[in-house]
């Protein structure tokens, strides 16, 4: 489905967090295959920008698999650079000629949502931002954002132009639980991104506001932009962090009053999530700060809510996802009978809960039992053969289907036309909402709302249709129906239940 799962230098550089999701007796567990972030960013240098450039430090210019390129600079040239100490890869977009393809000042105190895409040409050439983004494997140590200006000592050479820009770059990793039937974590930690310019003061503050999604697909690049609801989490529902300060701390060392450098963000892992979605905003602080440190001190104490006058100019929408595999089974049924699937250690009974994460490793004994009226014809996927015990190995996503058969039933005599009996409208389809919608079915009278469940003949094709209510957004299904598309087709061979989720 993706080659992600594949790539050689996933796994390679990834090993490590593989390993670390694993400790811990039972723990159930999840492995990071790459992050992309893709984000909007004023050009607040004061000049016209000729370019932009991200810094990946600890990562390989190999172990970057694509860029963002629909925007006046193109292709970027991808290299590995070395500063110092440390050593990493560098994405450089950037323009040929400055004079005539640049990113124009922001003009202060004005929005910038939906106007740095290129495609918008109304008003594309003079809103003074730009959207770039990056997708690459591993982790890194240190994320740096610069707009690239003019050279004044080397005219038609271009130089990254500091303070860096504030953008949120998280570093993602497994958090495995210590406890039996407890998702894994994924662990988001942000770096401020300004970097205190003395070592006796702290960097500038920015206002952070966080906003997170789980998607049961993988995303690309393109679909991470700020016109993309579906998959980048805007709707306050979706809100992690309503507001906090982010702040690079001395390097001689802080107060001890507040921890600012870094900010963390945790996710407990659905079993079927293959991304996880975050959308960090940055925000000027423009309130009160300490003379001699430069330390922001928020009116409220806390830092949790913006007073008047310590909020300034939006600088930067990054939408970053981490893309995951956790180990998990999922039980399905086919063929024209029913029956249940069930696991000896309880997890597992399906009809009803037909998917559960596991540690990776873990032997999960599963066993068919057929319904009345039907008969076991035997395993596909990850089991196999007619025998109605099976022991399922989970790593990764593991699919095991159970497959039925619908018995002969008796027909009657004469010619009054006593048929052969009706046996197959036992097979039932339920539907659950979460918050304002509604879900329709093709066929049998499903309107939930006030209908939600239906018998059919087995072996129906049913199509399940879910339409938010006004002002809503449709976020996916869950249940006998996956993904994020309103509709939902199912060969309904045994019960079965959908649940369609709305935004708030």
């Amino acid at each position: 489905m993706n080659f992600l799962l594949r790539h050689p230098l996933a796994a390679a550089a990834l090993g490590g967090l593989a390993l670390a999701a694993s400790v811990g007796a039972q723990a159930q567990t999840a492995t990071i295959y790459g992050s992309l972030g893709n984000f909007d960013v004023v050009n607040n240098t004061g000049q016209n920008a000729c370019g932009f450039e991200v810094e990946l430090e600890g990562v390989a210019p190999t172990a970057i698999p694509s860029t963002f390129t629909v925007q006046r600079y193109g292709v970027p040239t991808i290299s590995a650079y070395t500063a110092g100490t440390v050593s990493g890869a560098r994405v450089r977009w950037e323009s040929r000629d400055c004079s005539l393809t640049k990113t124009v000042p922001h003009a202060p105190g004005t929005g910038f949502a939906g106007t740095c895409y290129q495609w918008n040409t109304a008003t594309y050439d003079n809103a003074g931002c730009e959207h770039f983004g990056v997708h690459y494997y591993g982790a890194a140590s240190r994320v740096t954002s610069r707009w690239l200006v003019a050279d004044p000592a080397n005219p038609g050479a271009n130089v990254p132009h500091d303070p860096p820009m504030p953008i949120a770059w998280p570093n993602y990793t497994i958090q495995p639980p210590v406890a039996v039937n407890v998702a894994p974590v994924v662990v988001a930690e942000v770096q401020a991104p300004e970097p205190p310019e003395a070592p006796e003061r702290y960097g500038n503050a920015q206002w952070m506001k966080v906003f997170v999604r789980q998607l049961p697909n993988t995303v690309t690049l393109d679909a991470l932009i700020t016109e993309n609801p579906t998959t980048v989490p805007m709707d306050p529902a979706l809100l992690e962090v309503q507001w906090d300060v982010i702040q690079a701390e001395p390097l001689s060392g802080s107060n001890g009053r507040q921890q600012r450098n870094r900010k963390t963000g945790s996710t407990n892992l659905d079993p079927t999530t293959r991304t996880v979605v975050r959308r960090y905003e940055l925000y000027d602080y423009t309130g009160a700060v300490d003379p001699v440190t430069n330390e922001a001190l928020c009116a409220d104490l806390t830092c949790s809510a913006p007073q008047v006058g310590e909020i300034g100019d939006f600088v930067s929408a990054q939408m970053t996802a981490v893309e995951v595999q956790g180990d998990n089974l999922t039980v399905k049924s086919a063929g024209t009978g029913s029956g249940r699937v069930e696991s000896a250690d309880k997890v597992i009974s399906c009809g009803s809960k037909c998917v559960s994460a596991y540690t990776a490793g873990t032997a999960v004994t599963l066993t068919a039992k057929a319904d009345s009226g039907s008969s076991f014809a035997g395993w596909s996927g990850a089991c196999s053969g007619t025998q109605s015990i099976c022991a399922v190995t989970v790593r990764g996503a593991v699919l095991a289907t159970a497959n039925w058969t619908q018995a002969a039933t008796g027909g009657g005599g004469g010619g009054g036309g006593g048929g052969g009996g009706n046996g197959n409208q036992g097979v039932t389809v339920k539907v659950t909402t979460s918050n304002s919608g509604t879900v329709t079915s093709s066929v049998g009278g499903i309107n939930c709302g006030s209908v939600c469940q239906a018998n059919y003949a087995a072996g129906s094709s049913v199509t399940l249709t879910a339409s938010p209510a006004a002002g809503k957004a449709f976020l996916g299904w869950s249940g006998a129906c996956t993904g994020t598309g309103t509709t939902c087709t199912l060969t309904v061979n045994a019960n079965l239940s959908a649940k369609a989720n709305f935004s708030k």
